[in-house]
């Protein structure tokens, strides 16, 4: 059993997002400093390609060296737009350089996303950023007009996510999207490992065989979600409701299993903890002889003629 932890950092916004059960999601929106390094990095791939493929028509006798740089400039263009957004559809919203950083893009709403959503951003990318990056390249001293709207430009690009709480650019805004820190996978402890607070009159709990011949996984399952709610105090452990379902359960459990003794009310968790550990014991053995229990109506389904 897994729960999923945001990664905690001071700078990005947190987002929330509505998918279409209505159950808000709250994910960490992905600061500027780890977009810009995936964006780098995304670059970089993709000028290496470019290189590679100029350098191969090149040795094969194709390019003039006067043109080379316009050849490039349109491989560049030609490898670096199809890349990210074949990247994005074939890895769901992450590049080679957002895999690295550990960002994605996802959908404002929840939604799956589309291509529709990613061509779009994508596209606007080319327009945000690329086509002002090129004309500042290319401009010199004597067009100081031209210089001061190509910053202006990049400038204002710039400061489109500063000003919104999800860091969206102008194209995640057009598009409906935005890029958040993937969250990272944390097992829970082992329940059967947790030591178990002695209450004063302890006693040990054990169980025969039959007596745990009657549930399966699904009921293993259900007792286990009900133990870690009282571990985390989730539900008032004191509360005349948290009590009566404590001891239905109990009592449901003494009855199916036979189990004589009457189980005090301080000793009811324990009893509870003991019944689990002995009873995934037994599952997992009986697993290990290829007979797997499902749940508590595995007899009989299996003795049907």
């Amino acid at each position: 059993m897994r729960l999923w932890r945001r990664k905690r950092e001071t700078a990005p916004s947190v987002g929330e997002l509505i998918p279409p059960e209505g159950i808000p999601l709250y994910l960490e929106v992905a600061g500027l400093g780890v977009r810009l390094a995936a964006q780098i990095t995304d670059v970089g791939i993709t000028l290496i390609a470019a290189v590679a493929v100029l350098v191969l028509l090149v040795s094969v006798g194709y390019g003039d060296p006067s043109t080379l740089i316009a050849i490039g400039s349109l491989l560049f263009f030609i490898i670096r737009v199809p890349y990210y957004v074949i990247a994005e559809l074939a890895w769901n919203g992450q590049t080679l350089g957002k895999r690295l950083m550990k960002i994605k893009v996802v959908s404002h709403d929840g939604k799956s996303l589309s291509t529709h959503a990613l061509v779009l951003r994508n596209l606007m990318k080319e327009a945000e950023i690329f086509l002002p990056a090129t004309l500042l390249l290319t401009l010199d001293d004597k067009s100081p007009v031209a210089t001061g709207v190509a910053l202006a430009w990049i400038l204002g690009g710039l400061l489109v996510p500063l000003l919104n709480r999800h860091r969206q650019r102008l194209g995640d805004l057009i598009a409906g999207t935005h890029v958040i820190h993937l969250p990272v996978p944390v097992l829970l402890t082992d329940l059967a490992q947790t030591p178990v607070k002695e209450t004063a009159s302890a006693k040990s709990y054990t169980f025969l065989a039959h007596q745990l011949d009657h549930y399966g996984a699904f009921e293993l399952q259900a007792l286990e979600k009900l133990l870690r709610a009282q571990e985390k105090n989730t539900v008032p452990v004191r509360s005349n409701s948290n009590r009566a379902t404590i001891e239905s359960v109990v009592e449901k459990i003494r009855q199916k299993i036979s189990y004589a003794n009457k189980v005090p009310e301080a000793e009811r968790l324990k009893f509870l903890r003991a019944f689990y550990n002995a009873q995934r014991e037994y599952l997992e053995k009986r697993q290990l002889f290829g007979e797997r229990r499902k749940d508590k109506h595995y007899a009989a389904e299996n003795n049907r003629p």
